[in-house]
């Protein structure tokens, strides 16, 4: 798992910001969400957060600009140094660090009021036995009556219609002009499968086309809020994106 995901994400990261329209807008966007949520579901002040998915920082750099106290991971040195980069851009202050979601308990020190894993992050551990690895270690960096808090794309639904190929999205954007669209090679029994991300600009008089390959599981909703509750987490709550303004279903959990 962690060498296909690394390698995905090692790739990724110098051009995640071009799959929105504009992803400073985005983040703010997000940190605005995840804010309200996190004061819905009452976190704990000084609400202490472990965001141990996070890629080149777009849900952690939204709540550090709102004033959380934001330690970032991700398994990619890569997107953790773009992380770390668009911080100071952006002159939000976070601390980083690179560790696996299923070893957080050795490779990340203190507690937190909330950890999250966002993005559709936990999908990529394919095995009952990362999943719960990875269950355990974030619920470990709980201090009592933390919040875990993670996304997925809606499975239970996916599953179903398991779809080949994600419409095209044009944006013409400061950063120029691109084509957006994913391609999906389903597994035979329907519970992997395999995402060729391509992003097309313009070069010259043709187009440049990059691809990034990843490889997710259709985790159902019963399977993620059992490995939760087999870590020990209690009260776990689906809130869909119409409740939230985040563009995933949102599942969390509590340490007790």
């Amino acid at each position: 798992m962690a060498e296909s995901v690394l390698e995905f994400y090692q790739g990724l990261a110098e051009e995640y910001h071009l799959l929105f329209a504009n992803w400073a807008q985005t983040v703010e966007r997000q940190g605005a969400a995840l804010d309200a949520l996190l004061r819905r579901c009452g976190a704990p002040p000084p609400r202490r957060v472990l965001d141990c998915a996070c890629g080149i920082g777009t849900q952690a750099l939204g709540l550090a600009g709102r004033g959380y106290v934001v330690h970032a991971t991700d398994l990619s040195p890569a997107a953790v140094a773009r992380a770390e980069r668009e911080a100071k851009s952006l002159g939000v202050t976070l601390t980083t660090g690179v560790a696996d979601m299923r070893t957080l308990d050795t490779q990340v020190s203190g507690m937190f009021q909330v950890v999250l894993a966002f993005d559709n992050a936990v999908p990529h551990l394919l095995t009952d036995e990362d999943l719960d690895a990875a269950a355990h270690a974030m619920a470990s960096k709980l201090a009592p009556g933390g919040l875990l808090a993670l996304s997925v794309r809606d499975y239970d639904a996916l599953m179903a219609e398991q779809p080949r190929f994600t419409s095209e999205r044009v944006l013409d954007a400061p950063e120029g002009r691109r084509i957006l669209f994913q391609v999906w090679d389903w597994a035979a029994d329907g519970r992997t499968y395999t995402v060729h991300q391509f992003i097309l600009r313009p070069e010259g008089k043709g187009w440049q086309a990059t691809e990034h390959t990843g490889v997710y599981r259709a985790l159902q909703r019963v399977e993620v809020e059992r490995a939760l509750t087999r870590a020990g987490l209690v009260d776990t709550r689906w809130y869909s994106p119409e409740e939230t303004g985040f563009y995933q279903p949102i599942l969390t959990a509590r340490r007790p």
